[in-house]
């Protein structure tokens, strides 16, 4: 593990991404992923190679499920509709919290410290997925994708979600699992912290600017 921040540091907020750090959603975007590669006749992938494919946004996502064949504009785009529509019938069928995560969101509020969410989900169901998954301790601000804003890596939304906040981007502790969420806290000037029980390596979040790597939710709360 590398050494923590600094204890002189002090932090107002905490950003979380959400699949594979706040919520294992690796199950049911495979399950739904596979449905339609078998439909068409492609090869499915086991899960353990979805931890690789997901991150970017949907569209990067089933670009990613279908090397080496080749997509066109309109394959993505049937699939990333197909896969909305199945998605919607089973997407917390497994999907749950991370063990820890609810009770390091209340020990965050009861120290006085802001919470948001910030993926690359579509919004709608990064809302809902938080609402009915993660929803004992309220966020003060939830962000997935919306038209106008570009996705992580690029810092524009976790900038934003700083201002609605009300704090400093250097004040922030942005915990996520990749290597994407790695980029954008450190293009935000924000404290990147990688979330080890999520769907990438260790080598590939320290490569990407994590300053500590955490082995469980709630080893968070020493930062804080």
């Amino acid at each position: 593990m590398k050494p923590a921040a600094p204890s002189a540091r002090r932090f107002a907020a905490v950003i979380f991404d959400l699949d594979g750090t706040l919520v294992d959603t690796l199950d049911d975007i495979a399950l739904t992923m596979n449905l339609i590669l078998t439909r068409r006749g492609l090869p499915t992938r086991t899960n353990e190679e979805y931890k690789r494919v997901v991150g970017d946004g949907l569209e990067e996502a089933v670009r990613r499920a279908l090397r080496p064949v080749p997509p066109s504009d309109d394959d993505i785009a049937g699939i990333v509709a197909e896969y909305r529509r199945e998605y919607e019938a089973r997407w917390k069928d497994h999907s749950r919290p991370y063990p820890g995560i609810a009770e390091l969101l209340r020990h965050l509020r009861a120290r006085g410290l802001k919470t948001a969410v910030l993926s690359n989900k579509s919004h709608p169901y990064a809302v809902v997925m938080i609402r009915d998954l993660v929803g004992d301790v309220p966020f003060d601000v939830i962000r997935g994708a919306t038209p106008g804003v570009p996705l992580k890596p690029d810092p524009a939304a976790a900038l934003l979600i700083a201002r609605e906040l009300g704090v400093a981007p250097g004040s922030v502790i942005f915990l996520g699992d990749t290597n994407v969420d790695m980029k954008t806290a450190v293009a935000a000037g924000m404290f990147p912290a990688g979330a080890l029980w999520g769907f990438r390596t260790p080598e590939e979040l320290l490569e990407n600017g994590a300053e500590v790597l955490l082995s469980s939710p709630l080893e968070l709360l020493a930062l804080v």
